[in-house]
C-alpha cells in the first residue's frame, strides 16, 4: 500500500544530503529516494495527455514529494513550424520555460514520466535530450517513472502545489546532438547509420502517421523500435539495458560511427537517441527532431516501403 503525504503548497521539507550526486542517465527509484532533499536537486514530473490523461490535477493528486510539474505536450518543450510538428523551440524560449520552473544551471534534474506505457518514456527522453542540447548535463530519467516509484512503495505526496519562483537559466545550443534535414540527406548519401525508432509497421510503410505526407522510411535505415526494451513489471514500464545492448549488436550497428535517430515527429526518436547514446554507448549519435514529418514535406525526397521499394514522396502522392 502506498503512503500518501497530504501537503499545503511549500510545506514539504525532507531531510537529505546537501548536494545531489552526479547521476547516470537512467536512475532507479531507490537512488532518487536517497537524494530527495538535496539543495540542487529538481524532480521534474512531465506527465501529459500522452499517458492517457496526465495533467496538473493528476500530478497534484499523487506525486513524488517535492517534485515540480511541467506538461510535456502543452508547456512548450516542442513546437510546430512550417506545418512540421515537434520541432525544437528557440533557445530563448526554452531558457524561459526552464528558468520559469525554478531550474538553474547548477541544478541536477530528474525527469519523471508517467511510467504507464512505453510511449510516455519518450516524453522524458525528449525533455532529457532538450536539456543536453542546451548544454546541461546534470540530468537523468527515473526508470519506471512515477508508476514505478509508487509501485515500489516510496513516499507519495498529494495536495495543491504553489508557483515556483523563476530563476535564470542559460543554454548554449549543442548542435552536435541535433540533425537537420540537410545533414540527414548527407548522412544517407554517405551511407552513415540511420536508425528508425518507430514500431515496425511504420518502418515498413504499412502504417502512416497523420503528421507525415507519405508512409515508409528513409532509405538505408534500420529499425530499432523505441518500445522494444521497455518492459512492464507490476504496472510500471522499465527500460532494460541488457536486452537493448544485445539488440544493437544484432543489428550490426557501430557504436563509434555517426548515427541519426528519427521517427515521425521527434518523440519516439528521443527514446531511440537516448537508448543509443546514453545507454548503448554510441559516441556520435544525433536526433532528427523534424523526422519523417519534415522529411516527407518535399516531394523529391525518397522513402522506402517494404512492398514497393524506394520511391519519391511525390510519386506516392500521385
Amino acid at each position: 500500500m502506498r503512503r500518501i503525504l497530504f501537503l499545503a503548497a511549500g510545506a514539504l521539507a525532507i531531510a537529505g544530503p546537501a548536494h545531489a550526486m552526479h547521476p547516470s542517465p537512467l536512475v532507479e527509484a531507490e537512488w532518487l529516494d536517497q537524494q530527495l532533499g538535496s539543495d540542487d536537486l529538481v524532480v521534474l514530473d512531465v506527465r501529459s495527455s500522452i499517458d492517457d490523461g496526465g495533467d496538473r490535477d493528476t500530478f497534484e493528486a499523487a506525486r513524488i514529494p517535492g517534485s515540480r510539474y511541467s506538461n510535456y505536450t502543452d508547456a512548450g518543450w516542442r513546437e510546430d513550424r512550417d506545418e512540421v510538428a515537434g520541432l525544437l523551440p528557440d533557445v530563448e524560449d526554452l531558457e524561459a520555460l526552464i528558468g520559469g520552473l525554478g531550474i538553474g544551471n547548477d541544478d541536477t534534474v530528474v525527469i519523471v514520466p508517467a511510467g504507464t506505457g512505453p510511449t510516455d518514456f519518450g516524453s522524458a527522453a525528449r525533455v532529457y535530450w532538450t536539456f543536453k542540447v542546451l548544454g546541461h548535463d546534470e540530468v537523468t530519467i527515473l526508470n519506471g517513472g512515477f508508476a514505478g516509484w509508487e509501485q515500489q512503495g516510496h513516499e507519495v505526496a498529494s495536495g495543491p502545489v504553489g508557483d515556483t519562483e523563476a530563476v535564470s537559466f542559460e543554454g548554449t545550443l549543442r548542435e552536435s546532438l541535433l540533425a537537420t534535414t540537410a545533414e540527414v540527406e548527407a548522412a544517407r548519401q554517405a551511407e552513415e547509420q540511420l536508425v528508425d525508432a518507430r514500431p515496425p509497421a511504420f518502418f515498413t510503410g504499412e502504417t502512416q502517421s497523420p503528421a507525415t505526407r507519405a508512409p515508409g522510411t528513409i532509405p538505408g535505415s534500420v529499425n530499432l523500435p523505441h518500445d522494444s526494451h521497455l518492459v512492464e513489471q507490476h504496472g510500471a514500464y522499465y527500460l532494460k539495458p541488457e536486452g537493448l545492448k544485445a539488440h544493437i549488436d544484432e543489428l550490426g550497428l557501430d557504436r563509434e560511427a555517426p548515427t541519426v535517430a528519427f521517427c515521425n515527429t521527434g518523440h519516439w526518436a528521443a527514446s531511440g537517441w537516448f537508448q543509443l547514446s546514453e545507454v548503448g554507448g554510441f559516441e556520435n549519435a544525433t536526433m532528427y527532431d523534424g523526422s519523417m514529418a519534415e522529411w516527407t514535406a518535399s516531394d523529391s525526397r525518397p522513402v522506402r516501403l517494404a512492398d514497393r521499394g524506394t520511391l519519391a514522396v511525390g510519386e506516392l502522392l500521385e
